[in-house]
């Protein structure tokens, strides 16, 4: 449909429609990787296509690589608390670069853009609730504002479920960035409040990234100590261990 005809069945879209595609032409984007054109998009086409998915075999509980999407030896031996993750792209370049550009350069239009990826991933469950990743006060002070909740508010509204805010609280712990993978489950024990009932829910967890998991178990613990029956965890990306 024309923009001319979206206008007339309707105006208030057709007009906002309008106004995009002229703003698209007078102020045209370059690729935010390889600097070509990429008119009102982050990245162009080719770079878009060439982000480092993660394979389809991988583990359904931890989204570490697997031969035929088995679970993996670490998750049976020791099951996490949460059920379930799913896991976008591998955590290399270039996807590092647009995740450090949103987190430590303020590039909120990379939120838009990784935001709109995880809305378009399909779920095997539909949560009761969406609860991105909590920031520390200190932490969300010193960023002015928390990536998680930047990249999880397009999927709150494809999926029409309420994203969670306020509800959970994270203490001030060291950088889990900055620790060894062995330190980072003792670093965080205990690091979240729950306030609220959870009881009978499905809960799903957004982050930017999983490294050990150690960060998305123990916020599962917690809400499933408030009552949650299951926790599943979409991410965009997953470090694997080389």
């Amino acid at each position: 449909m024309s923009i001319a005809a979206s206008a007339v069945t309707n105006p208030a879209s057709g007009a906002r429609t309008a106004a995009n595609s002229c703003a698209a032409a007078l102020l045209p984007l370059d690729c935010f990787l390889c600097a070509a054109p990429s008119g009102e998009n982050l990245l162009c086409n080719a770079c878009a296509a060439g982000l480092p998915r993660l394979t389809v075999e991988r583990c359904p509980v931890c989204a570490l690589p697997t031969p035929e999407s088995s679970i993996c030896g670490a998750c049976l031996t020791r099951a996490p608390h949460f059920d379930a993750t799913q896991a976008v792209f591998r955590y290399e370049f270039p996807i590092d670069s647009l995740i450090q550009a949103l987190k430590y350069a303020h590039r909120l239009a990379s939120a838009d853009f990784l935001g709109r990826v995880l809305a378009q991933t399909a779920l095997a469950h539909s949560p009761d609730l969406i609860l991105p990743v909590p920031l520390s006060q200190a932490r969300l002070a010193e960023r002015g504002f928390n990536q998680a909740v930047e990249i999880a508010r397009p999927l709150s509204r494809a999926l029409g479920v309420v994203l969670e805010l306020t509800g959970v609280h994270r203490r001030d712990t060291a950088p889990q960035a900055g620790l060894p993978w062995k330190e980072r489950a003792k670093n965080i024990r205990h690091a979240f409040e729950c306030g609220i009932d959870l009881t009978g829910r499905t809960v799903l967890l957004i982050d930017d990234v999983m490294t050990t998991g150690a960060t998305l178990d123990e916020l599962a613990r917690t809400l499933k100590a408030r009552g949650a029956i299951r926790v599943e965890n979409l991410v965009l990306a997953r470090a694997l261990k080389s």
